[in-house]
């Protein structure tokens, strides 16, 4: 009860103009944290299902807009083949799992990266859950899936260069806003804070372009230990910045 109470007064003092509107979470650490329970890889992601619950709740209460979560990159295809069946069954047991908690809450699923390369089974459950949910206007829940930062921006120039050759666009119109407009991201807007979870200091080709003037925050934890606590640590780092985006 303690904790709860404590939670909440750090909520309350919060500055309400300086929440951010979109945080992007790089879950990292599931196999790490498994491993030292003495439990194989694919128990620390289900451990990791639980934390995005937990997530999910620390965001309503902070009435962040947008949170983006990377749940599988590009190159996570080069992990051991038991693995990557267990991560590609997920998306179907996490919305199995939450799509009524998810309605009740108002909040909208979306999904960014390649899905025309993971599984049918995983495909379908994907747009399950965006169609269930394309109604709600609350918080936007979008996963990162089969996604990675550079294949992100060379779709969009493959994109600007059909639009070119087609005779749509000119090259001397080509500027920032029409390469965002051609990004997986398209409507949403970059993330104002990025936390990665298990202590490492990188990004992992996680979102290149947008992320270019975020506040970064790095916390020494696992994901599946990533709690509320935490989560308000970063975004009162996150209010600590001062954010000049190039100027004085």
């Amino acid at each position: 009860m303690f904790g709860k109470w404590f939670l909440a007064k750090r909520r309350h003092k919060l500055r309400k103009d300086k929440i951010p509107r979109h945080i992007a979470i790089i879950m990292d650490g599931n196999g790490r944290w498994a491993r030292r329970r003495g439990l194989p890889r694919v128990a620390g992601h289900k451990a990791g299902m639980d934390a995005i619950q937990r997530c999910l709740e620390g965001m309503r209460s902070l009435d962040v807009r947008y949170l983006t979560l990377y749940a599988f990159s590009t190159e996570n295809w080069r992990r051991p083949r038991t693995e990557v069946d267990f991560l590609m069954d997920l998306p179907k047991q996490f919305i199995g799992q939450e799509l009524d908690t998810l309605t009740k809450n108002n909040i909208r699923l979306g999904v960014i990266g390649d899905l025309d390369g993971l599984p049918q089974h995983t495909r379908e459950a994907i747009c399950h859950g965006i169609e269930k949910t394309r109604d709600n206007d609350g918080l936007f829940l979008n996963f990162a899936l089969n996604y990675g930062g550079r294949d992100d921006l060379v779709r969009a120039a493959q994109i600007i260069a059909r639009q070119v050759a087609a005779g749509e666009l000119s090259p001397d119109l080509i500027d920032k806003e029409s390469l965002s407009a051609a990004l997986y991201t398209r409507g949403i807007p970059d993330p104002d804070l990025v936390i990665r979870t298990s202590g490492e200091v990188r990004i992992s080709n996680f979102m290149l372009w947008q992320i270019a003037y975020s506040e970064l925050c790095f916390v020494d934890c696992f994901w599946p230990d990533f709690d509320e606590e935490h989560l308000l640590r970063a975004v009162e780092t996150f209010q600590r910045r001062n954010r000049r985006f190039g100027g004085v």
